[in-house]
């Protein structure tokens, strides 16, 4: 006869409460813990994904993910001449909020480098990569944007021909592929008032000019665009990503580039560092010490809990006693008692969870080693908790059993 098992039964109502309760805190735990490893994964997934040996960003920057980085576009030929280097790709990247159906929309806006790069490293769910050099995106599935879909960004109109899961941003943010030349169009655009006023400025600097003065044909290229006035550059980019040939030494083709005067390059890994370093560094640091410290907490309401049930058995243990039982029964009937909390509270953490975080806004992401990790921590909790109840079961008289 388990002692234990008959104690559960007799008070199988509130037991069951209690284990319930404790699930629900270890759920907590659990969830942060894969809240930390989403910031984490969401953090480096193009870093890891994009397949670029070397970043080149503008000099003494952190760029493109930690800060603001502008780099030319023809750094891209002066990369692709230097020895090892297999392909030079463009890359644009930053964040928009538009509102859509009332409803505000926030995306990350990522540009592939067109013809070169059409997206076909992108896990579609659905759809196609970018078949053409303008008006078409992939889109991820969080932005609930469904193929065919078309979105108004800037004065042009772009259709959904793709969509992928999970590729989120740093920040959260659902991910849209757009060609480089359409993510430039986005981020640089202006409103026609804008550009009225400033073709109307160029013509007056040109009026007040020497040049415009002796060549009033000059004055006739201020109302074109700009980016039809050779004297204005082209949009830049936000980097440019590095391919380097399997035989070439990756470190020489980065000592050389970052001898240029105008940029700094950052392998893989570093750009990764970069990222959890510094961007989501905080973010990690404060989910860490939450999870420690829920963990502490549910440690210490285990212990309560368990205290609880065995001064509700005070007379129980001291009528043991009186017949003779040995401790190791009484000790058992305890321990017994915590590791059924802690293994049921730990299923009912794992089995509500998962249905719970899939709803989350952050990606929840459970691990098989931190669930192992978990795992043996609550046995520890549930084993560290009896102490408490334990050395409250050796203190009964069996004498109390008379009283």
């Amino acid at each position: 006869m388990n002692l234990a098992i008959k104690d559960i039964r007799h008070n199988l109502g509130r037991f069951a409460l209690t284990t319930v309760g404790v699930g629900m805190l270890l759920m907590i735990v659990m969830g942060m813990g894969g809240i930390y490893r989403g910031i984490v994964e969401d953090a480096t997934l193009l870093v890891d994904n994009v397949g670029a040996d070397l970043w080149i960003v503008q000099r003494n920057t952190r760029g493109p993910f930690a800060e603001i980085s502008r780099v030319p576009p023809n750094l891209v030929y002066r990369a692709a001449a230097v020895p090892g280097v297999v392909a030079a790709r463009e890359f644009v990247y930053h964040t928009v909020q538009r509102e859509r159906d009332g409803q505000p929309l926030r995306m990350a806006v990522l540009g592939l480098s067109w013809p070169s790069d059409k997206g076909s490293w992108i896990p579609l769910t659905a759809g196609r990569p970018l078949a053409q050099n303008h008006f078409e995106m992939i889109a991820d599935e969080s932005l609930q944007l469904a193929l065919g879909d078309k979105i108004d960004l800037g004065k042009e109109t772009y259709t959904v021909v793709g969509t992928t899961k999970s590729m989120l941003s740093a920040s959260g943010d659902g991910i849209a592929f757009f060609t480089v030349f359409d993510a430039q169009q986005i981020q640089f655009d202006t409103p026609g008032e804008a550009v009225r006023l400033e073709r109307a400025s160029r013509y007056a600097r040109g009026e007040d000019s020497e040049l415009g003065s002796r060549q009033p044909t000059l004055l006739d290229n201020t109302d074109k665009p700009a980016s039809e006035l050779p004297a204005i550059a082209r949009p830049q980019l936000s980097s440019v990503m590095v391919t380097v040939s399997a035989g070439a030494d990756l470190q020489r083709v980065a000592d050389i580039i970052s001898g240029w005067g105008d940029v700094s390059v950052y392998t893989q890994e570093a750009q990764r560092n970069l990222l959890l370093k510094g961007s989501v560094d905080r973010a990690r640091r404060q989910i860490g010490l939450f999870r420690v410290l829920l963990t502490l907490i549910a440690a210490i309401i285990m212990a309560l809990i368990l205290y609880t049930l065995t001064l509700d058995k005070i007379h129980s243990i001291a009528l043991l006693k009186l017949i003779g039982a040995p401790n190791h029964v009484i000790l058992g009937l305890i321990l017994q008692q915590a590791l059924v909390l802690g293994i049921f509270g730990f299923v009912i953490a794992y089995l509500v969870g998962g249905r719970l975080f899939p709803m989350f806004p952050r990606r929840v992401i459970l691990t098989e080693t931190d669930l192992t990790q978990l795992a043996l921590i609550v046995l520890g909790i549930s084993v560290a908790s009896s102490l408490l109840g334990i050395w409250k079961a050796m203190k009964v008289s069996p004498n109390e059993a008379l009283s």
